[in-house]
């Protein structure tokens, strides 16, 4: 039993690593539908923390439109250090509450789908290293709405199944003048 026992923590570890997030402790708002809670102008804080030590936050003005088919989000980021980017998610219904995507940055293609009263999206993305080949990470989102009308967004990032990183964040409609 005693030459198990580090197989056993082993597997355990890996298993808890690869696992998808949990549900935020404050998502009690309701049921998350993307194409709804999404749509319109958003800003989104957040923050990455990789278990390097590398911790980024970041502002995000977010620009949700739905065409009864496809959900496209506009995602305009500008990080603490300064660093701009922008992505845009095009996540297309393929059934009720079932969603495939891409994004610039994504490879191959995302699943989006609803979990209860969450939604989780699920993608591969190649990061940028210094020898120009990047790396490729798996992304596991959940995003959930708060009494307050918020959006909870909350993702573990992970590599060859260890957790590598996180992301965080809050995203709120709107008010004039943030767009």
């Amino acid at each position: 039993m005693k030459k198990q026992l580090p197989a056993l923590a082993a597997l355990a570890l890996v298993t808890a690593c690869a696992t998808r997030p949990p549900v935020p402790e404050a998502a009690n708002g309701g049921a998350f539908v993307i194409e709804r809670d999404l749509a319109g102008s958003h800003v989104a804080r957040g923050e990455f923390k990789a278990i390097t030590g590398v911790h980024r936050t970041f502002t995000a003005q977010l620009t949700g439109t739905w065409d009864g088919q496809t959900f496209t989000l506009v995602e305009d980021f500008v990080y603490d250090d300064g660093e701009k980017d922008k992505k845009t998610w095009k996540l297309q219904r393929v059934a009720p509450g079932e969603y495939t995507g891409t994004r610039e940055d994504v490879v191959g293609t995302a699943r989006g789908f609803q979990d209860g009263d969450v939604f989780r999206l699920e993608y591969d993305v190649r990061l940028p290293s210094e020898n120009g080949k990047g790396r490729k990470v798996r992304f596991r989102d959940v995003l959930a709405n708060d009494v307050d009308g918020k959006v909870l967004n909350t993702a573990t990032v992970g590599w060859f199944g260890f957790r590598v990183g996180s992301v965080s964040l809050v995203m709120e409609p709107a008010e004039d003048g943030e767009e």
